[in-house]
């Protein structure tokens, strides 16, 4: 398990983290969304143990991750901007690894260099950018360590390089209990993919949940009444927002999807309609709701 404990970086006058504090369980797939800058990959860092914090502190299983390399051999990360041996091949980066991580496994990195096509001999500067991240993405789950970090997981990658690193990804958390730490330009990427998600906003973490959690605890409501009403007739609920257009209102509701229905629809509507939200409308909700605001032109991602 990894914990976060007043996790703070800052990198001259820019405040990265300030005193986040986060729980990734073991044997889970854990996403990360946020606005840009909300400080994902220095998160990602911080966890390697390639960042020393300003301040607090993050552990896994207790034991402090910066300058241990026991801890060390039992993470491996894969960032946005990968980085190769010079003019290297795929089995020159092999021997690296195999000397970093004691329980890499060569015959995995074999299966999966033929599962994806690639020539684990060719000079890996003439790879495409998806193929690049391929061959990072085959010499870390070749490397068979208890955590993987992933940074910007599927950039560069085609529908079906996605779907093939996602079902690789389930049968090593299923199968040997590894736990991956991954963000995404997509939410809906992560919405599929992972058992939990956290939201990052300026240094903070705003939100930390199951994805199921997510979806069906916040809903938006359309409904209608003959009566004249306003807002007040639903102060019995956990409202986010609410909006109204002569007689038809639509509101953000907070709560068990079945309650609230029966208790509306005890109300006598003319119209009652309950429809499920996006991942980045929740998102964007619980934003609103916690006092952030998002600045025109930024987005969560």
């Amino acid at each position: 398990m990894i914990v976060a404990n007043g996790l703070t970086k800052k990198f001259d006058n820019f405040t990265a983290l300030d005193r986040l504090n986060c729980t990734i369980p073991s044997s889970c797939i854990y996403g990360l969304v946020g606005s840009n800058g909300a400080g994902k990959s220095t998160l990602l860092r911080l966890m390697s143990g390639i960042y020393k914090p300003d301040g607090g502190n993050v552990t896994l299983d207790d034991k402090t991750i910066f300058e241990n390399p026991a801890l060390k051999s039992r993470i491996v990360f894969v960032p946005d901007e990968l980085y190769f041996l010079p003019q290297c091949s795929m089995n020159r980066m092999k021997s690296l690894y195999n000397a970093a991580y004691p329980t890499f496994d060569e015959k995995r990195f074999i299966e999966l260099t033929e599962e994806f096509a690639l020539d684990p001999k060719a000079n890996i500067a003439t790879f495409s950018k998806g193929m690049k991240r391929q061959a990072a993405i085959i010499l870390a789950l070749s490397s068979k360590t208890d955590y993987l970090f992933m940074d910007e997981t599927f950039d560069g990658l085609d529908p079906i390089m996605r779907a093939r690193v996602k079902r690789l990804l389930y049968n090593d958390v299923a199968e040997r209990g590894l736990t991956a730490v991954i963000s995404s330009h997509s939410l809906r990427e992560l919405e599929d993919t992972c058992d939990q998600l956290a939201l990052l906003h300026k240094g903070g973490l705003v939100l930390e949940s199951d994805v199921g959690n997510l979806k069906t605890s916040l809903f938006k409501v359309q409904i209608a009444f003959r009566e004249s009403y306003d807002r007040s007739l639903f102060s019995d609920f956990s409202l986010l927002s609410f909006e109204k257009h002569g007689s038809v209102a639509n509101f953000i509701v907070r709560g068990d999807r079945d309650a609230v229905h029966d208790k509306l629809r005890a109300k006598n509507p003319l119209l009652l309609e309950i429809l499920p939200l996006t991942l980045e409308e929740v998102f964007l909700y619980e934003l609103e709701a916690l006092g952030y605001k998002i600045e025109e032109g930024e987005e969560i991602k």
